[in-house]
């Protein structure tokens, strides 16, 4: 892309404004090459473990921990490890809001506008299977984009909800301990990778969109409990769109305050108009596009933050925060789940499962609705009267007296949760072909027993299921996951 000559005119005037002396090496970044990046999903393998497994060449994103850059002619969504949920391709500057929001095991967290879902999966990978994350978008299409990287990542403590983001603060008001808002903005970070941005670029759509990420900046400090954290973030230079948005909030809200993220890496920019804890990424500084980042604290009223986290633990904040879902099973005769769950522990037995995602196994968190099996983290609220896509992790579907399991449960499980697994390479052929709809070929040395449900894996990351016969085993990977 030629930038002195697509990028509009009064953008390339503010910026020169903006950076000074900086703009002629900002202006010339538009002429390299981007970066290509992947975040490993470290709740399912470690960083050290991927480097020793990964098929092709990469070397780490130093902001990062997890993040990796690859060559641009490698096709790492063609990989069976890719396909095992083992990695997310993020451009590396928009891995850095969800690495600044210090999310810990059991919080509750709140993606706000979560589509396509590279920030969700990263603070799904944080939150390591316990606690939950709810991930909500307002657009009905893009949000199936969003469940599908989610249950890629194994997303069984998930809540997936398409709402308009106001409807969100009744039921959940100072609900999550944790809150990222990655606002719709004018995407002039991203001018590089997609031109077509810029030219849809107008200073009237800027002012539009910033009293939009004001309002959406309102409604995420409602949901948020005193002591909790709040990430925004853009992909864009806008200051009117940055630090003007963290301004009005903390003008209106003066329970919030900005926090200086950490670690602070040495390419990060300060931001502007005094905030100069807020985080500018510009690509002549960082090999990567765009980002803006701030962290905001919600004061606790009356108690110390440290007192906080030390009295509240996860069971006594259920308690506090939002009351239990409706159960679908409530009312229900007892022998309905009960021979429901005869069929799913049968199921369990044949494949020698365990446990689900490294974590016991609670048959009172099973819920059937018309037939489907979900399992339900406990910590979700009453959610009637919303729209939502997914609650929990969908398991599977009961059949005339047995239970058949989904994909995504199959991606929801660790090598330590089913003993019935066959484990290829993550280089041999039948992989991609099996994940392509094929029945692939299988010796006896391969399989741990003659016949029935088994999970193949690369190495030991789980792709889908499959009933091995004989031999040949039989493809159960659902149309819509093939590739």
């Amino acid at each position: 892309m030629n930038c002195a000559q697509e990028l509009p005119p009064e953008f390339l005037s503010r910026m020169e404004k903006q950076l000074g002396d900086e703009f002629p090496a900002f202006l010339k970044s538009f002429g390299s090459r981007r970066a290509f990046a992947l975040r490993v999903n470290t709740s399912r393998i470690t960083p050290e473990r991927f480097e020793q497994i990964c098929p092709f060449p990469i070397r780490p994103v130093p902001w990062v921990r997890g993040g990796y850059f690859y060559n641009e002619d490698t096709r790492p969504s063609q990989c069976p490890l890719y396909q095992a949920g083992l990695y997310y391709l993020q451009d590396p500057g928009a891995m850095v809001p969800a690495s600044l929001l210090p999310v810990e095991k059991n919080d509750r967290v709140l993606d706000l506008c979560a589509a396509p879902g590279g920030k969700a999966t990263a603070l799904l990978s944080k939150l390591d299977g316990t606690g939950l994350l709810a991930a909500n978008d307002i657009s009905s299409s893009r949000v199936r984009a969003l469940l599908r990287n989610i249950e890629l990542a194994g997303g069984a403590n998930s809540l997936i909800l398409n709402e308009d983001p106001e409807r969100l603060v009744g039921p959940f008001a100072g609900y999550f301990d944790k809150i990222l808002l990655d606002a719709p903005c004018s995407g002039e970070g991203m001018f590089r990778k997609d031109p077509s941005l810029a030219s849809d670029w107008s200073n009237e759509k800027s002012a539009a969109l910033s009293r939009l990420q004001k309002k959406l900046a309102e409604n995420a400090v409602l949901m948020l409990r005193p002591g909790g954290l709040l990430l925004y973030s853009t992909c864009t230079f806008s200051q009117e769109e940055d630090e003007d948005v963290i301004k009005h909030l903390l003008d209106t809200h003066p329970g919030m305050r900005l926090v200086r993220p950490e670690p602070w890496y040495e390419g990060f920019t300060e931001g502007y108009a005094g905030l100069s804890s807020c985080v500018r990424i510009y690509p002549h500084k960082m090999e990567s596009e765009g980002q803006f980042a701030a962290l905001l604290m919600k004061e606790p009223s009356d108690q110390n933050i440290n007192d906080i986290f030390k009295e509240e633990s996860p069971s006594s904040r259920r308690k506090t925060h939002g009351r239990p879902g409706k159960r679908e099973n409530a009312g229900r005769p007892s022998s309905v789940k009960g021979e429901a769950l005869q069929y799913i522990k049968a199921f369990f037995d044949e494949i020698g499962m365990r446990s689900l995602g490294g974590k016991e196994i609670t048959p009172d968190a099973i819920e059937i609705r018309s037939g489907s099996v979900y399992y339900v983290p406990s910590v979700i609220p009453d959610i009637r009267g919303l729209t939502f896509v997914r609650n929990g992790l969908y398991m599977g579907i009961l059949k005339k007296n047995r239970f058949e399991p989904s994909h995504s449960l199959a991606l929801s499980l660790l090598p330590q949760d089913v003993s019935a697994r066959i484990c290829l390479r993550p280089d041999d052929p039948r992989l991609n072909s099996f994940l392509s709809g094929a029945q692939i070929e299988i010796s006896p040395s391969e399989a741990p027993s003659g016949k029935g449900w088994m999970l193949l894996c690369a190495d030991d990351y789980p792709l889908g299921f499959g009933k091995l016969t004989g031999s040949t085993l039989k493809n159960k990977i659902p149309a819509g996951w093939r590739i």
